[in-house]
């Protein structure tokens, strides 16, 4: 299927392929959550496991069926040495099990992500919580959001969007890589009320009006947060750089960082 100069109805194809493969490899994610995951550690000591490469396995084949021309970038295929050619400027970034520490440790705050992205901007993007049965997504200037049970969406979708930013803002934090950089943005800014929440639901919350902000001044990569950043701006959200600039994707041989490593940003409702 291509998507160049897509119509409504081509997009919304789209779409609902990507919310398929993501249902489907949550599956198979719950699956080894309820028997119990093997994990080993990546040279940097973050885990990985066999829900992870049995995931993006999944969505790797579905993408390669329906979008043959569309070149993925996936974290543990990147992880392995495989990296595809994103000259076009068109391609996916997965992350086929967002929240892996989440994830051993039980907590039900891990995703499947899957974004598209055109021309350094992400312009579509699924994120699954399988744990909690929440499926988000957005193309084309809708963001919404379902419950799913038994494999498939239950009842209708909600429309979604930011809220403004309240005299009180609820600032977001990771739950795992927060920061005293992070602490001290808040504090400067008189913002006293975060929660942390684990993996791109952040961005979800944001995009679902839950929340008013997110500062992250730690180390992400572009397969974290393109799918939530899509639904974000979406949703009428923004995700900016430390410089003011929207973050963007596509960043290759970068001399003072990894290819697709995020710098430092701020991710915000309406403002």
């Amino acid at each position: 299927m291509g998507i160049d100069a897509a119509t409504p109805e081509r997009r919304k194809k789209m779409l609902e392929i990507l919310e398929k493969s993501a249902i489907v490899a949550g599956q198979a994610i719950l699956d080894i959550y309820g028997a119990g995951p093997a994990v080993i550690y990546k040279a940097d000591t973050s885990p990985v496991t066999d829900a992870d490469h049995r995931a993006e396995h999944i969505i790797l084949a579905d993408l390669a069926a329906a979008f043959p021309g569309i070149p993925v970038v996936a974290e543990e295929a990147v992880a392995a040495g495989h990296v595809p050619d994103i000259a076009g400027g068109r391609f996916f970034l997965v992350d086929p099990l967002d929240g892996t520490k989440e994830f051993v440790e039980r907590n039900s705050h891990f995703t499947v992500n899957i974004g598209l992205i055109e021309n350094g901007a992400p312009t579509a993007g699924v994120v699954y919580a399988p744990a909690l049965g929440v499926l988000y997504s957005a193309a084309a200037g809708r963001a919404r959001k379902a419950i799913v049970e038994a494999g498939s969406v239950a009842g209708c979708w909600t429309s979604i969007g930011c809220r403004r930013c309240a005299d009180r803002p609820l600032a977001l934090t990771s739950r795992w890589h927060n920061s005293v950089e992070t602490i001290a943005y808040l504090a400067e800014r008189g913002i006293t009320d975060y929660e942390a929440v684990g993996s791109s639901l952040k961005f979800c919350l944001l995009a679902e009006g839950l929340a008013d902000i997110y500062p992250r001044f730690s180390r992400t990569m572009e397969w974290d947060t393109a799918a939530g950043d899509a639904i974000l701006r979406t949703a009428g959200g923004e995700t900016l750089t430390v410089a003011g600039k929207p973050l963007a994707y596509g960043k290759r041989n970068q001399p003072e960082d990894s290819d697709f490593a995020n710098p430092w940003f701020i991710a915000r409702g309406r403002v």
